[in-house]
């Protein structure tokens, strides 16, 4: 009779624990809202992802809460701004205690898989490619995700020798073709295996492109072929000197300027490449008929300029570097068409682990929106989302900082060397041109957001500091992050 009712019990269980949804999450890299069809774009050839868009409920706000490869990558896993994670730039090793989403997918009876690049490992600046720097041990530096793991800490050229993974070994597995492509086969393969087993299962598929170097070399002839005859221009606010708070990762040369509606065809061809294995690993995940029970996420971690506001690359509070697509669905749980909640990136794991009843972190400082996600307007949500630049991109430099509070209609941002602010309207004027920090008429949103800002960082001890003191107080010298805000 005992043995009878063990088994029951555990079969009950396992019934429970199989009845949890699956997650999985895939994110581009580099890849800005408006380079899309179903944004607008004209030039795109993304019809996968725009069939997608349909299948999905349109994040329509969501944004980069610090534009940057790994500040994002830090925030998504721990649900903490950068003030918090310690990664205030790139090129540095987070810091193991804190308590990532991985933790408790783990301690929920999930199987965790993660493929692609890392980006939080690295301790030594320009040597990637060394072993010591691409490999993740296994341990606590891979955040949790102890099972599958085919990742390297960071690269950005897609084929041969430049393009390679590591499993449990420091020895580098060369991808066999296009670097996207094989990673999206891994993922599929994976995928199939763990939907087999009697537990859910947390994918996250972390894919290089569209990021630069835009070489034609870095991308696949016949995705270059389709762009030949398409004549791509410059950003409409395109300005031809630099930003003086740029950084040399914003900063253009004369030369580049020369470049840069090449580097805008293969960054389409880029992406046109990502659109054809988002639409792979779509159609295989409705082959295998897991979506009504599987949570499915597609974004990125920042976006790019091109030239606009006189920048290029990402790390600022302008729409074009903040704002990342986010489709999202669920089965029948969730609808389709626009919702318009202000994400962001800290907004992610409390948002996702309270639609499918799992624990937060108790540190996490992101906000839950996931009622207001899951249909209920009358639901709370954000006001705003609280955007951070701790410094420029990679090296410790200051100058460079600044605070933003994005709502759904205007952007205020400050930097801290000179204390300038800046209000935009995004409505009125989308390409952010007119700043009306100075404009009498807008005083009253100019204080609301300046205060909500305020209030913002002050709940979460950000206290906008200079990237010097984080060089100072929280990481070594040899770029190790020792004093975070931790569990």
């Amino acid at each position: 009779m005992y043995r009878e009712k063990t088994e029951n019990t555990q079969n009950k269980g396992q019934l429970r624990m199989k009845n949890k949804p699956n997650i999985i999450y895939v994110f581009a890299d580099q890849l800005g809202l408006k380079h899309l069809g179903y944004t607008g774009s004209e030039r795109a050839l993304t019809p996968n992802i725009d069939e997608l868009a349909g299948e999905c409920l349109n994040i329509c706000n969501a944004v980069s809460g610090h534009p940057v490869c790994a500040p994002y990558r830090a925030s998504l896993f721990t649900g903490k701004y950068t003030t918090s994670t310690g990664m205030v730039i790139n090129e540095i090793r987070l810091n193991p205690n804190h308590r990532s989403m991985a933790h408790v997918l783990n301690e929920e009876g999930y199987n965790t898989a993660y493929i692609g690049k890392w980006h939080l490992y690295a301790n030594e600046w320009g040597n990637h490619y060394d072993p010591k720097n691409s490999f993740i041990p296994k341990g606590e530096h891979r955040l949790g995700f102890d099972q599958t793991f085919a990742a390297y800490n960071f690269h950005h050229e897609y084929y041969g020798e430049c393009a390679y993974y590591h499993m449990d070994t420091p020895e580098k597995i060369y991808c066999d073709g296009y670097e996207p492509d094989v990673q999206t086969d891994m993922a599929i393969d994976k995928i199939k295996e763990l939907s087999s087993e009697n537990k859910p299962f947390a994918m996250f598929l972390s894919l290089g492109t569209p990021h630069d170097p835009w070489i034609p070399e870095n991308v696949p002839s016949e995705y270059l072929e389709k762009f030949r005859d398409i004549s791509f221009e410059l950003p409409s606010n395109y300005l031809p000197e630099n930003d003086k708070y740029a950084d040399d990762w914003a900063k253009l040369s004369p030369h580049e300027r020369e470049e840069l509606t090449e580097w805008i065809r293969v960054y389409y061809a880029m992406t046109a490449n990502l659109d054809d294995n988002i639409g792979k690993l779509n159609s295989a995940l409705k082959e295998m008929n897991i979506l009504d029970n599987t949570i499915f996420v597609f974004t990125s971690d920042h976006g790019e300029l091109f030239g606009a506001h006189g920048r290029r690359a990402k790390n600022i509070f302008y729409e074009e570097a903040v704002r990342v697509p986010f489709l999202m669905k669920w089965g029948v749980k969730l609808g389709t068409g626009d919702c318009d909640v202000c994400l962001n990136t800290v907004d992610i794991m409390p948002t996702l682990f309270n639609m499918i009843g799992l624990p937060v972190p108790e540190k996490s400082e992101g906000t839950d929106c996931s009622a207001y996600i899951m249909g209920d307007e009358n639901a709370p949500q954000p006001q705003g989302a609280l955007m951070m630049g701790t410094g420029a991109t990679a090296t410790w430099e200051d100058g460079h900082e600044w605070r933003a509070y994005r709502t759904k209609k205007h952007t205020y941002a400050r930097y801290l060397v000179d204390g300038k602010e800046l209000l935009f309207d995004n409505e009125k004027d989308p390409y952010q041109m007119t700043n009306l920090a100075d404009n009498m008429e807008y005083k009253d949103v100019l204080d609301s957001l300046k205060n909500a800002m305020a209030d913002k960082m002050c709940s979460i001890k950000d206290e906008f500091h200079p990237s010097s003191y984080y060089q100072e107080h929280w990481v070594t010298a040899d770029r190790l992050i020792t004093k975070t805000k931790a569990e």
